[in-house]
């Protein structure tokens, strides 16, 4: 009895899942062969009780935070799980389709963002004259990087250096002697490596003159050529001429452009060698094809050590026609032993020849292969002064189908024979309306071979033509120190030996003016290569920087607006008025209520019914900018705009109907690059 009850207790204790305490069993596999069948027979049968489902309540399983993989699939079948989980998942696919058809239109709509080379004012330095680092009279590469705060000062991003190659330094240097090499007056390629990068670490860009026509007489391939050696015996234009009683016989009567023959003597070849510039200069021959890869060459060479553009110069020199005939006078009546000058010539034979526009698109195609990296677009600018030709300078722009330069450089507001508003309005609507569709324009109010603004049309006009250059649509390229009203040196100041060993002047090229010391600045040495201007100590960078009402000042408020206002910055231009003293035009935006227009003064005192012009015009406009700081902020009448001699006014106002959109002004509306402007989005689009 006793034994039968300890049987059922330990059946309970298993059923009730109680734990069997092993603690001191020794050898479990010995314990199990203990168990005979005999044994587990003994064992009571379990007995089978009725037992009614519905009186056993079964617990209800929910989700909880850590459940197992089982669990979690138990309940992710169930229906109301699965169809939320495809909504979403379907909701997600249909967001992102959109997303990404959105961003297509958004792509499709929206217009080419402008390159860095059309964003900026371009700043042309020439480097002998920007600032001296060694004390030896002239400028150098150093002392450009010294100075590159004040470029971005000026909010200006791109900076365009003159020729800097090695060279005699005959016609400004142009003249190279190794295109590979910098010369030692403007320190080192080192030197030129640390201004490169120095640049770039500012965020800046640089583009550099490149004037592949002629080399100098001291150059390697020339030495090589007139001794007939290999190759390089037919590197330059050589021709029989007659010698005789120390003279020759040129032959034609192709004249150079500082005068006189373009054809000169080699005593070592025995052969006449054609010149476009000085006799110094003699001319590659571009019908061979090995001269053309030499420049492919040097093109690669500088592109390749990171530099941003080139600018070709004097690529309309590249051919002469091979038939060697006589250019036609201009005047027929001379006798043609007395034609020395270039200007008494026509000459159709020495440039824009049939296929030289062919050879700087292949420069262009060189360029391209260092423009595919995303922001490493190489600008490409030419030197296409034909100032009596304007379709011919258009013709640098390419065709719609083949790309040659990014612009040929417009020297229109520097060529006008006089000042005037009419004067003006004829430079500008020249270039506008005869500039290929999808083209971007460029304007210049100085350069190195041109007097400067004050020197040229008088000082009071400074600030009004600084104000045009920036307000204007296109890339305004600057000339050093006319931020500051620079002006030029007295011939009489030029030393001989400077003028005999250049046949270009050089009052346009003194010096950089800093500050009110010594030399402005420009040098800590005892002298400078040419003397620095005489008002130096009133025009310069250090006292216009403190001056509220300075030029350099209004310059820099002007590339601030320029920066900033997208009317300004890349929209229409349409001309209201002009006469023989102010020039009106408007820029505006689609999609902008913001419109700013211009009114420049380049005459006498002037008064204007503006509203009498542009139809719906407010009655009051707001002076944005003004040449008088003073009036900057107030409000005007535009029923009656008063300007003074050389004053310049950028007036605000809004209105709903852009001068653009009116028939009137069909006519007298440009663009270059269009866009729209959606206020609901804040983006600019084509289409509007």
């Amino acid at each position: 009895m006793v034994e039968e009850e300890a049987k059922s207790l330990a059946m309970e204790l298993r059923e009730k899942e109680g734990v069997e305490n092993n603690g001191f069993v020794q050898n479990e596999a010995f314990d199990d062969k203990e168990i005979d069948a005999s044994s587990q027979e003994e064992m009571p049968k379990t007995c089978m009780v009725d037992v009614d489902p519905a009186a056993v309540e079964e617990p209800v399983l929910k989700p909880y935070a850590g459940m197992p993989k089982e669990v979690l699939l138990k309940f992710s079948s169930q229906a109301r799980y699965r169809v939320t989980r495809e909504i979403l998942f379907w909701l997600i696919i249909a967001a992102a389709i959109m997303l990404v058809c959105a961003t297509i239109t958004i792509i499709a709509l929206s217009p080419k963002c402008l390159d860095w080379w059309q964003a900026s004012p371009i700043y042309q330095i020439y480097p002998r004259s920007f600032k001296d680092s060694n004390m030896d009279g002239n400028g150098d590469l150093k002392g450009i990087q010294e100075k590159l705060d004040h470029i971005t000062y000026l909010n200006i991003k791109t900076i365009w250096i003159t020729s800097f190659f090695k060279s005699p330094l005959k016609d400004l240097g142009y003249g190279a002697e190794d295109f590979y090499d910098v010369d030692p007056m403007f320190g080192s390629m080192s030197d030129f490596d640390n201004l490169l990068a120095a640049i770039h670490d500012r965020g800046l860009k640089v583009i550099i003159d490149l004037i592949p026509n002629h080399t100098s007489d001291k150059h390697r391939w020339f030495q090589l050529s007139r001794n007939r050696t290999g190759k390089y015996t037919d590197y330059y234009i050589w021709h029989n001429c007659a010698q005789a009683a120390g003279s020759f016989a040129p032959p034609n009567n192709w004249v150079s452009v500082f005068g006189n023959s373009s054809w000169q003597f080699d005593d070592v070849r025995k052969q006449c060698y054609f010149h476009q510039f000085g006799k110094e200069q003699p001319d590659l021959n571009f019908r061979s094809l090995a001269v053309q890869q030499e420049i492919h060459d040097i093109i690669k060479f500088w592109l390749g050590k990171g530099i941003d553009g080139f600018s070709f110069n004097a690529v309309k020199y590249l051919l002469e026609a091979s038939h060697l005939r006589d250019e036609p006078q201009v005047n027929k009546s001379l006798n043609p032993v007395i034609i020395t000058a270039y200007s008494q010539l026509y000459h159709d034979y020495t440039t824009t020849q049939v296929g030289m526009h062919d050879i700087i698109r292949s420069f262009r195609q060189t360029m391209n292969q260092f423009s595919s990296e995303p922001g490493r677009y190489r600008f490409m600018g030419s030197d296409g002064d034909e100032k009596e030709d304007i379709e011919a300078v258009m013709m640098y722009y390419g065709t719609p189908f083949i790309q040659e330069a990014d612009f040929p450089f417009n020297f229109n507001l520097i060529n006008m024979k006089n000042l005037s508003g009419n004067s003006i309005f004829e430079a500008v609507n020249l270039w506008m309306k005869n500039m290929p569709a999808g083209k971007w324009p460029n304007w210049a109010v100085g350069s190195p071979n041109a007097a400067r603004i004050s020197s040229r049309i008088g000082r009071e006009y400074v600030n009004v033509m600084n104000m045009l250059l920036l307000t204007l649509p296109g890339t305004p390229v600057t000339y050093y120190g006319e931020e500051i009203g620079m002006e030029n040196i007295a011939s009489e100041n030029v030393s001989e030996e400077l003028i005999y060993s250049d046949p270009v002047t050089f009052p346009e090229k003194s010096p950089m003016q800093w500050d009110g010391k010594v030399n402005a600045g420009f040098t800590e040495g005892n002298s400078s290569w040419l003397p620095v201007n005489s008002n130096y100590q009133s025009v310069n960078v250090e006292i216009q920087t403190t001056w509220s009402n300075s030029t350099l000042n209004l310059y820099r408020e002007l590339t601030i607006l320029r920066n900033s206002e997208l009317p300004i910055h890349r929209g229409w231009m349409c001309y209201i008025w002009n006469d023989r003293n102010i020039f009106v035009y408007v820029r505006e935006l689609d999609g902008l209520d913001r419109v700013f227009i211009m009114v420049l003064n380049f005459g006498q005192e002037s008064t204007i019914d503006l509203s009498a012009l542009v139809p719906n015009l407010p009655s009051e406009a707001i002076i944005r900018l003004s040449t008088n700081f003073s009036n900057v902020g107030k409000a005007v009448n535009t029923k009656v705009i008063k300007t003074e001699m050389g004053e310049g006014l950028v007036l605000e106002y809004k209105t709903a109907k852009p001068v653009h959109t009116m028939e009137a002004f069909q006519l007298k509306c440009f663009v270059a690059e269009k866009a729209c402007y959606s206020s609901a989005f804040n983006l600019l689009y084509m289409n509007c």
